[in-house]
């Protein structure tokens, strides 16, 4: 685990300042860009998909996108994104959350996460929290189980994990990077 690590934060730039002043953005677009690392991402989060038992994957927007999906293929589950409000067509289940400074609001496909399905929950960065948790009371409300959840890299510092654990009720919360 420790080469993994290594490579998947060589490829990963800290962008000073943005997107305000005092932010350390973390750039995973090199990582995407270098085929090595990007299926050693995929291959880690897969492995976690069948180690929970996930039945499907859902994918946070929108860099979530971009790592669940190929999760999905390689571990043989269907692909699920959890949008933005207003982005999927027909009947959606929403869920509200609260921002810093302000709120929020996604979207599931009503007919896309029924009962018995465990679903893994796949997005770049834990930070606060917020996403995370309304997506698991969304899959919840569509009556399927949060099998998990499963990041690139969670800041440790904003403690999302803690806002975390009741919402996952006992899941695991597994990230391959802590900075």
């Amino acid at each position: 685990m420790t080469d993994i690590k290594e490579l998947l934060l060589s490829r990963i730039r800290d962008v000073a300042d943005y997107p305000e002043p005092g932010v350390m953005f973390k750039d995973i677009t090199p990582l995407l860009a270098d085929p090595a690392a990007f299926t050693a991402l995929t291959d880690a989060l897969a492995e976690i998909a069948d180690r929970t038992g996930a039945t499907k994957v859902v994918g946070l927007e929108a860099r979530g996108f971009i790592l669940g999906a190929p999760v999905a293929v390689r571990a043989g589950l269907g692909f699920i994104p959890v949008r933005k409000a207003g982005k999927l067509p027909g009947a959606t289940l929403a869920q509200a959350y609260d921002l810093e400074y302000g709120s929020a609001e996604i979207e599931v496909h009503a007919e896309d996460l029924t009962a018995g399905d465990r679903v893994l929950i796949v997005d770049d960065v834990l930070a606060t929290g917020g996403t995370a948790e309304a997506s698991a009371q969304l899959i919840r409300r569509a009556g399927a189980e949060v099998a998990g959840l499963a990041v690139l890299m969670e800041l440790g510092f904003l403690n999302g994990r803690t806002r975390l654990e009741p919402a996952l009720n006992g899941a695991p919360l597994e990230a391959l990077l802590t900075v």
